[in-house]
């Protein structure tokens, strides 16, 4: 039976992966699951980020999808591998879990002139170093250099990335990851929440920097697996619908999404532990 494809984040990040994905391969049919009541989990534990991540995974083969996207930079770091390699044999060989990651770094190689790449991200994507070692794996000649940005997220979910308190949070971190190498000409965005900061990041960063915004590159690279993969795009449902569901408050879920979507929509409330 065919399913939609699951989108999933621990909060509302994800919600900018999805919004890039829709936009690309509006035909499908998705579920976006937000895990906001045990959000964030940038600071948590392997362990933990693994649990939630696997407990989201069982709740989205339970609701049909074949497919399901980690649109979390934090659960594609901890959790990804684990479930890929461990879980996804035991629990259905059949399905498929991604992750945001790799699709991020393969488009690295095309932008930076220097080989020197900046990374934003929450302390548990660069605590990990899962960007450092992909990128290690596919462009052993580029340097990385990270930078945790615990507040950005707060910035973001407290909607306050557009006014002026902002600004200090966002050039301390620019400053401090220039400061670590002053080579750097490519920064990737980390986390799927600091698209709405672009426009701060940008206004602190020099003119020749790039920023790589994630989505984008997801939604190609999803595109890419579907056509490579026919067997799976075959259980892909094709009605064009978006189902939001969210393990706290609906109501907050839906005010947030209006904020990364630019659309009003409405969530409903699950439980996944």
């Amino acid at each position: 039976m065919n399913g939609p494809i699951g989108i999933f984040d621990s909060g509302y990040g994800g919600l900018t992966v999805l919004s890039e994905i829709k936009s690309l391969l509006p035909q499908y049919d998705y579920i976006y699951l937000g895990d906001n009541a045990r959000a964030p989990y940038g600071n948590r534990s392997f362990e933990i980020v693994y649990k939630f991540t696997k407990d989201a995974v069982n709740w989205f083969f339970k609701q049909n999808c074949h497919l399901v996207i980690l649109a979390c930079n934090t659960a594609s770091a901890k959790a990804l591998r684990s479930i890929q390699q461990i879980d996804l044999p035991r629990m259905n060989p059949t399905k498929r879990v991604l992750g945001v990651i790799r699709p991020t770094v393969e488009s690295v190689a095309g932008f930076t002139k220097t080989g020197h790449i900046g990374l934003f991200g929450t302390s548990g994507t660069i605590k990990s170093q899962s960007y450092d070692m992909e990128i290690a794996k596919l462009y052993p000649h580029l340097t990385v250099s990270g930078e945790a940005c615990p507040m950005w997220v707060p910035l973001v979910e407290n909607n306050e990335f557009d006014k002026p308190g902002a600004d200090y949070f966002i050039k301390q971190h620019i400053d401090n990851l220039l400061e670590k190498d002053d080579q750097i000409d490519t920064i990737i965005l980390g986390c799927t929440h600091y698209p709405l900061l672009i426009n701060k990041i940008k206004k602190f960063l020099p003119k020749n920097i790039q920023v790589i915004s994630q989505g984008k590159y997801v939604a190609g690279s999803l595109k890419d697996y579907l056509l490579r993969h026919p067997e799976m795009e075959n259980k892909c449902s094709k009605n064009g619908t978006v189902k939001y569901f969210t393990t706290d408050l609906p109501e907050k879920f839906t005010d947030m999404a209006s904020l990364f979507l630019k659309e009003n929509i409405e969530a409903q409330r699950i439980n996944i532990d």
